[in-house]
């Protein structure tokens, strides 16, 4: 799946606390698992927070702390004898306790009266402290309640009153569907649908419970071997529901389930959702699509779902004359129904296929098509946007091609459709053989820019790289998700830059560079982490799973000694585990057996950690040490970490710096390591071309001479070492270990720079800068920080040019810099951009803004109170939507205050505005001054609407947060986030990007009065 938002801004789609499951009603008696026998897949493994002993019993009154702390001690004293006698239980049943021995020897009367003694005083105590009033109980007396350990429920209650009999996030692995069997009536007037599911299924282990998923379906009956009426218990805090039987269910057995339902048709982004466009005549027209991924095919049938749970599918949906379907599968056939409908039957799906991955549409859109490699491809879009759909079309053909061969395995379904759908919230979805799309990610006009067409380029084949990495190939549990999505980013680039040369992306830097800046926080988390909550789910789809996976795979296959060893590798994995279900060591013990060393013993470090590693350099002659620590932005006594990463440090030398050839490889296991260098090397550059995942610090010597190479001659580095010096020593800065000065002396060499990656990243961090100074009130400061930009980058932004550009690295460098240009009122700039708006306006929208400067003419032109006004009338005329996402970020930009409380409860709204733009509205009110507080205070009011919207933890909600947080600086801020936050409890208050803003505005702080004093000296 695709986030839009990591394409939008180059870069998508997107904690270790379970607040959010609701606490069941009714507690069962504990198991102490220590001692119990090992548990078949339907018995609950149960570990108690403490030794106290649950009762059932208590649950049905509530009584406060204090009398449960009591009321808990005292059974804990009377009954312990239950849990030391639990050892001796039989292995067979955990439940039966196992008959005396049948001799012992007799006690004597003494011992008997000295027992009879001790169980009289045992009594007494129980008493004693059962009737005593509720506390913890101390020498002192009645103190505080213990509020350590909370009374931990088993069982919870069912939503009639009877305990549910599963009680964990997982489903149990007794029951494996074999194939499902589903009908779809959707009704797009009355937006409900109903259904019916058959579900084939093997026992693996012999069970009293079926327990499935289910979302938001009203179960109307529920049958089993198509004879048998059974009684279906609902547990939705988890979303499941279970059937129970009186005779246990054998090994090996098969039967089926079936299930009739009815549900409404979802009205945010996930499930099976209605949506709606506007046609060219001005009418309303409705449809439905699917989005499932991760956890919503619950939500339109009920089903085992989770990814491991593969199954096949034969789906029939019906409709009316007028509308088309379309699911996974070609159509078998189409029956007229009595009611005047048709019912379309697809094809059984010819894979076993996780339920995520699952499609289905009814809608009436218009299709072109063409066979390729032997498979027929469609491109779907609304009638009105057909002329679009050609660039897509030839991409995916070739994409497809070149996958193919890639693989070495072929792409294994008959059809492939990729769908543009008006309302859709991730940038793709890559369902098998049904592949969904926003607008925007798949629509491109004829005459529409290289940039452009990168953009859907690359979204497509991120989509289609996950046909193999996540549709054949699927992770077992959401904790690896990297394995989908870090494969098809790294794939996304590695395939657009062989089958399109002309489009210039090389190993987007940029992204990867945002990627450790998230990565450098006490929040993030390992890329192959723990999951326990439907909510730390969603949160995995983020920079992490993406760029990092994407980043650590790139930096892994420029460390292995020999050529396409890495691609032999992954398809020995693909090959191997095709059909199945994997995880993170599977892949890596899959490229040991091809590359000939351990790679399972260097990439561990990689995956199983956060954060990523800084190699300080120290030097003495001819001798180098290198040191490794975690780069941690926020390191305290209590977050100082111990982590080591095995590094393969790639380096360069003034002697040889450019070539492939010239780069050495030394590998850093161990927190340091030694290597020697000819007599006469003058610097070192480490980290060639940036393919490493590590920051560098080269000490004022190493700098000193690197800074001193790069102001006699800028080209002895490749572009990319340029850009990640400039991006390593803002990293160094923010994280305390070189002076604002030390920065500044870096840049000095920029107004020889003239190649993108190094100058787009010095406007992208200074401008982070100016905007902090900037909404901190430090207006002079500010001032004299637009004055350093202008003065240092003003030469290269007044040689662009504003006609037609057709080199796409041309395009992004003079975007970025009129972008900036612009954003600080450089008079040429705002003369230019506005007499460009003029003239399109004046000629009808007939004479083209050159895409790559569509942003920045709209953004001049919002500034204006009129323009403003003619904007929004483009906006609600024009169809082309990249150019209306252009439009949209202009309005967002404006400083009027009342347009930007409109633009943002249009957002909400949806009519206008549709709401899957509105994090992107968001972002862009948050860029300015006068909108960011605005902002802030929208989000803290419709708070409830934005969750039901975008559900808590999504990716939307990460960038709504990240948005209207990463600019704050000061204390008041922080307390006030903080608050707001903390009173979300379970609406919101764990999320990690909670956590990740937090952490941010301490360290905004903590870099301004660090830095204040500098800025005052230096600008």
């Amino acid at each position: 799946q695709e986030t839009e938002e990591t394409r939008a801004n180059l870069p998508r789609n997107m904690i270790e606390n379970s607040m959010f499951e609701e606490e069941p009603d009714i507690v069962d008696l504990a198991k102490d698992s220590t001692t119990f026998p090992a548990l078949d897949p339907d018995e609950v493994v149960y570990e108690p927070r403490s030794s106290r002993l649950l009762v059932r019993g208590l649950g049905e009154n509530d009584m406060d702390e204090d009398e449960e702390d009591c009321e808990s001690s005292a059974r804990l004293l009377g009954m312990s004898f239950m849990n030391r006698s639990s050892a001796l239980r039989s292995s067979s049943s955990p439940y039966t306790r196992q008959a005396p021995p049948s001799s012992c020897s007799r006690p004597s009367a003494r011992t008997m009266v000295v027992c009879v003694f001790v169980l009289v005083i045992v009594a007494s105590v129980t008493m004693a402290l059962y009737f005593l009033p509720g506390c913890t109980f101390t020498k002192t007396g009645c103190r505080k309640p213990n509020k350590t350990t909370p009374l931990e429920p088993v069982y919870p209650l069912s939503t009639n009153g009877e305990l549910f009999p599963w009680a964990q996030l997982r489903l149990p692995h007794s029951i494996r569907p074999l194939s499902y069997d589903l009908t779809l009536n959707p009704d797009l007037d009355s937006m409900t649908f109903t259904g019916h599911t058959v579900i084939q299924m093997s026992v693996l282990h012999s069970t009293k419970i079926i327990v499935l998923h289910s979302a938001n379906l009203n179960i109307i009956k529920a049958t089993f071997k198509a004879a048998r009426d059974v009684t279906v218990l609902e547990y939705k805090p988890r979303q499941q529901i279970a059937v129970k039987f009186p005779e246990e269910l054998k090994t090996g057995q098969y039967c089926v389930l079936t299930l009739d339902y009815s549900a409404n048709l979802s009205h945010t982004y996930d499930g099976f959702y209605n949506s709606s466009y506007i046609d060219k005549a001005g009418n309303k027209r409705v449809l439905a699509a699917t989005q499932f991924e991760p956890l919503s095919a619950r939500k339109a049938f009920p089903c085992f779902d989770e990814p491991a749970f593969k199954a096949t599918f034969l789906i029939k949906i019906s409709r009316k004359p007028n509308y088309m379907t379309l699911s996974n599968m070609p159509k078998a056939k189409s029956t007229p129904l009595s009611n005047g409908l048709m019912q379309d039957e697809f094809e059984k799906t010819s894979v076993n296929m996780s339920t995520y991955l699952v499609a289905f549409i009814v809608a009436n859109f218009t299709p072109i098509s063409k066979n390729a490699s032997k498979t027929l491809v469609s491109v779907y879009s609304v009638p009105e946007k057909k002329e679009y759909t050609d660039y897509a079309m030839d991409a995916a053909s070739k994409l497809l091609e070149f996958y193919n061969k890639f693989f070495d395995i072929d792409y294994p379904l008959e059809k492939l459709d990729l769908v543009a759908i008006p309302d859709f919230l991730a940038g793709a979805m890559e369902n098998w053989g049904l592949i969904t799309f926003r607008e925007t990610s798949l629509l491109v006009g004829k005459e529409s820019s290289p940039l452009e067409k990168r953009v859907v380029a690359t979204i497509i084949a991120h989509e289609l790289a996950h046909q193999w990495f996540g549709n054949m190939v699927t992770m077992s549990w959401w904790n690896d998700l990297w394995l989908n999505e870090g494969f098809a980013t790294y794939m996304e680039f590695m395939s657009v830059q062989t089958v399109f040369p002309e489009l210039d992306i090389e190993i987007q830097l940029s992204v990867r560079f945002r990627a450790m800046d998230k990565d450098a926080l006490n929040s993030s988390h390992a890329v192959s982490t723990e999951v326990n909550t439907s909510e730390q789910v969603e949160e995995m789809f983020d920079s992490v799973s993406y760029e990092k996976g994407a980043s650590i795979l790139l930096m892994l296959n420029a460390s292995l000694p020999w050529n396409q060893q890495f691609t032999k590798g992954i398809i020995q994995y693909l090959k191997q585990f095709n059909g199945l279900n994997t995880g993170t060591d599977d892949l890596w013990n899959s490229l040991t057996q091809v590359c000939r060393q351990n790679v399972s013993e260097m990439m561990h470090s990689w995956t199983s950690q956060k954060g990523f590693p800084l190699v300080t350099v120290s030097r003495k002659g001819n001798q180098v040490t290198l040191m490794q620590e975690h780069f941690l932005l926020t390191s305290d006594n209590g977050t100082l970490t111990s982590s080591l990463w095995n590094i393969p440090v790639t380096y360069v030398n003034d002697s040889c710096s450019l070539a492939p050839e010239c780069r050495q490889v030394f590998t850093l296991k161990t927190k340091s390591g030694t290597l020697k260098l000819p007599g006469n090397v003058k610097w070192l550059k480490l980290n060639y071309r940036n393919t490493g995942f590590y920051i560098v610090h080269y000490g004022d010597e190493g700098w000193a001479a690197l800074i001193e190479a790069l102001s006699t001659n800028v080209t002895v580095l490749t572009p990319e070492d340029r850009a990640s010096l400039i991006h390593n020593i803002f990293a160094l800065s923010r994280l305390g270990r070189v002076s604002f000065h030390q920065v500044l002396n870096v840049l000095k060499y920029m107004s020889k720079e003239t190649e993108t990656s190094p100058v787009t990243e010095a406007l992208l961090q200074l401008n982070i800068i100016y905007r902090l100074l900037d909404k901190r009130l430090e207006h002079d400061l500010a001032a004299r920080m637009k004055s350093y930009i202008l003065d240092n980058f003003g030469p290269l932004m007044d040689k662009q040019t504003w006609g037609v550009e057709e080199n796409v690295s041309k395009q992004e460098l003079r975007s970025a810099l009129l972008g900036m240009a612009c954003s600080l009122n450089q008079d040429k700039c705002i003369q230019q951009a506005k007499a460009l708006f003029k003239e399109y306006v004046k000629s009808n929208g007939t004479t083209r803004i050159p895409d790559d400067l569509q942003q920045v003419v709209f953004t001049v032109a919002a500034q204006s109170e009129e323009d403003w006004s003619t904007l929004l009338g483009l906006f609600s005329a024009t169809t082309y939507d990249a150019e209306k996402r252009k439009m949209l970020r202009g309005l967002a930009s404006t400083q009027n205050a009342w347009h930007i409380v409109w633009i943002l409860q249009a957002g909400l709204k949806g009519d206008i505005i549709q709401t899957q733009e509105l994090p992107l509205v968001i972002n862009t009110v948050c860029n300015g001054f006068t909108g960011y507080l605005f902002a802030w205070d929208f989000i803290q009011e419709n708070w409830d609407r934005l969750i039901e919207k975008f559900s808590v933890g999504s990716y939307a909600m990460q960038i709504i947060i990240k948005s209207a947080t990463s600019q704050f600086s000061t204390k008041a801020h922080f307390d006030q986030v903080y608050g707001f936050f903390s009173s979300l409890k379970e609406r919101g208050s764990q999320m990690r990007s909670v956590q990740e803003a937090l952490e941010t505005i301490r360290l905004n702080q903590r870099w301004m009065d660090q830095n204040l004093p500098t800025l005052q000296k230096w600008l």
